[in-house]
């Protein structure tokens, strides 16, 4: 029998508990808090103070600006914390100039007010925050499979959001006909852009079940659909390849989306699949009809195609250079006789390497497409003619 020793038993629940309360608090971590919670201080600043001058020319004063400043901090409380905090700052203020008994009893209850203030906005932002990560979870789930082979297409693809989550739409969709492959972005960021999102998918599903539709047909109904919403100010570039069972090619179009790369192994060479095409609610759909271009492409063994959306190649670096068009194209010259899955290793090594520290601000998102089967018999190849859009 021994006694217990509370002293070690004391030291012990110490050190436990600064364990548990600095995990995470490293060098890395303090700075991209700092720069996150910096950019997010100086958005709102912009959007309480507005501009420096009103609309006669004459600078705004500065308690203008301090009054815009606390209104636009104060307007995201209810009405309730809205009035506490007012009280309990005009409490704490009037003890710099009154002693006694207004400095013993105003100015703990104003720190305790602003305090519960504190942990009730806490409270309801880790709320929040468990619901964006079940949305989150929601749409993961709803994306495809990041490494698929069907029909001789080995499919891989990377999807990382700048937010919690975020309105790039990437799908494959397998029908008796063939295979569907649709990557588009969604205007705006956000929870906004993700539920829009989930619609759009939603929508893709039905019509290319009950349609079957080409690439442009596709757009044209998708168009119909998002301008039917007169107060809908969403648009959403995108684009779409359907790749026929047993033929060495797909029909491809593209709706102002970034055009995509592909290598050809036979030339071992990269084209960008330039084709005309408005955005997605940027216009009429009969416009849309006449200006929407799609393609056929020739597609045989070792041949690959990379998707993209814009979060790719507009990553910067610390000096502010994008990743770049053109920085894409090349590795896909280098790394295209690849398989996919390799391709997209390279490909996000390469943009971790090149934007380092930095935090992306839009959302990532791209797939590499590699056929690894030909259905044409050696010496029996039909010419496939590209329209003249694409070249």
């Amino acid at each position: 029998m021994s006694l217990k020793n509370e002293s070690k038993d004391t030291l012990t629940q110490t050190k436990s508990f600064y364990r548990e309360y600095t995990t995470g608090m490293t060098r890395e971590q303090f700075e991209k808090d700092f720069q996150s919670d910096s950019r997010r201080l100086q958005a709102l600043f912009k959007e309480a103070i507005g501009d420096d001058f009103d609309e006669n020319g004459k600078e705004v004063a500065f308690t203008t600006k301090t009054f815009r400043l606390i209104t636009a901090l104060t307007g995201r409380m209810n009405p309730t914390r809205r009035l506490v905090f007012g009280i309990s700052i005009v409490m704490y203020i009037s003890t710099f100039f009154f002693t006694g008994l207004f400095f013993t009893i105003f100015q703990p209850l104003s720190f305790l007010a602003v305090t519960v203030i504190l942990l009730l906005e806490l409270l309801e932002k880790l709320d929040v925050k468990k619901e964006i990560d079940l949305a989150k979870d929601i749409q993961i789930s709803l994306l495809p499979s990041p490494d698929i082979l069907i029909d001789n297409l080995e499919i891989n693809s990377f999807a990382n959001t700048a937010n919690e989550v975020g309105g790039d739409y990437v799908d494959v969709i397998q029908t008796d006909e063939g295979t569907y492959y649709i990557i588009a972005d969604v205007s705006g960021k956000g929870l906004s852009a993700a539920l829009y999102m989930v619609r759009l998918q939603a929508l893709v599903h039905l019509l290319i079940t009950n349609l079957k539709p080409s690439p442009k047909q596709l757009f044209l109904e998708l168009n119909d659909f998002i301008k039917s919403y007169r107060s809908d100010k969403t648009f959403i570039t995108a684009c779409t390849a359907f790749f026929p069972k047993d033929q060495d090619y797909f029909l491809y179009a593209r709706a102002g989306h970034n055009p995509p790369v592909l290598y050809k192994k036979g030339t071992d060479s990269t084209s960008l699949l330039q084709t005309t095409g408005f955005a997605l609610g940027m216009t009429r759909t009969d416009r849309l009809k006449n200006f929407l271009k799609e393609v056929k492409v020739p597609f045989v063994k070792g041949d690959t195609i990379l998707f993209y959306t814009d979060g790719l190649t507009e990553a910067r670096n610390q000096l502010g250079e994008e990743f770049g068009t053109e920085r894409t194209r090349s590795l896909m010259d280098i790394y295209g006789a690849l398989d996919a899955a390799v391709i997209v290793k390279k490909i996000q090594s390469s943009l971790e390497n090149f934007i380092g520290d930095m935090p992306t601000t839009d959302d990532v998102t791209y797939s590499c497409i590699r056929k690894t089967a030909s259905n044409i018999k050696e010496g029996k190849k039909d010419a496939i003619v590209i329209d003249e859009a694409q070249k």
